[in-house]
């Protein structure tokens, strides 16, 4: 350490190694960005998906069903409406996302020379791992039970949650994003049906802002800021 630095220059100095080794500090602005611009995407195409289906061959679809099998006739399965059109766009979105994130992510340790993978990527993934694990056995029970309407609100709060539990290993506007997937997820419990643009707004719109505020906090300059992890 420089003899030379004053007082507050060596505590920010000090805080900000501690802060490199406890927390993980890779996290790139342009991945929560990149994985918005996905989300939007995704939930653009679903939402053609849903609407693009007309009254007459939807009523003729619920028809076939009842006829087929008219006793066991007591819900609606979305497949009758749409085949695997929904699945097949949700899966492609978390790959773009997940890999457009990934790779914004690895620029970002390649500029702040932090290993992209250590004992501080290690605990975010774990403590993220837990709630997005039981999230996706509640989700599955949800198909099973073909309660459709809350998934979107499902997905939304266990992803709240996982990144309000890893926020303790990364910077914390993390936890602030994981807040508003939360309210949002909270908020749709109350206007089931309304799902997708829940979905949207939270994978999507809160991402881009996010990831907008990252970029401009720490990485407008291509340098670290001592201060941060801090909460004004």
């Amino acid at each position: 350490m420089d003899s030379n630095l004053s007082p507050v220059d060596a505590l920010q100095n000090i805080r900000q190694m501690m802060d490199k080794s406890s927390r993980f500090i890779s996290l790139s602005g342009l991945s929560g960005i990149s994985a918005g611009i996905c989300a939007l995407i995704g939930a653009w195409q679903a939402y053609q998906v849903i609407h693009s289906a007309s009254p007459n061959k939807v009523a003729a679809q619920l028809r076939h069903a009842y006829e087929e099998a008219p006793s066991s006739f007591t819900q609606v399965n979305l497949t009758d409406f749409m085949g695997n059109k929904l699945f097949i766009i949700a899966t492609a979105t978390f790959i773009g996302a997940f890999v457009t994130a990934f790779f914004f992510t690895w620029l970002r340790s390649q500029k702040t020379n932090v290993p992209l993978w250590g004992t501080q990527a290690r605990r975010l993934l774990i403590n993220t791992s837990v709630p997005m694990l039981a999230g996706g056995i509640y989700l599955l029970a949800l198909i099973q039970n073909k309660a459709y309407g809350l998934i979107a609100p499902g997905c939304l709060i266990f992803y709240g949650l996982a990144l309000v539990n890893a926020s303790k290993y990364t910077l914390h506007e993390v936890r602030w994003l994981g807040y508003g997937q939360l309210i949002l997820g909270c908020i749709n419990l109350l206007y089931i049906g309304q799902g997708l643009y829940f979905w949207a707004a939270g994978f999507g719109i809160l991402h881009i802002v996010y990831g907008a505020i990252m970029w401009l906090k720490y990485e407008r300059n291509h340098s670290y800021s001592p201060n941060a992890g801090q909460i004004l």
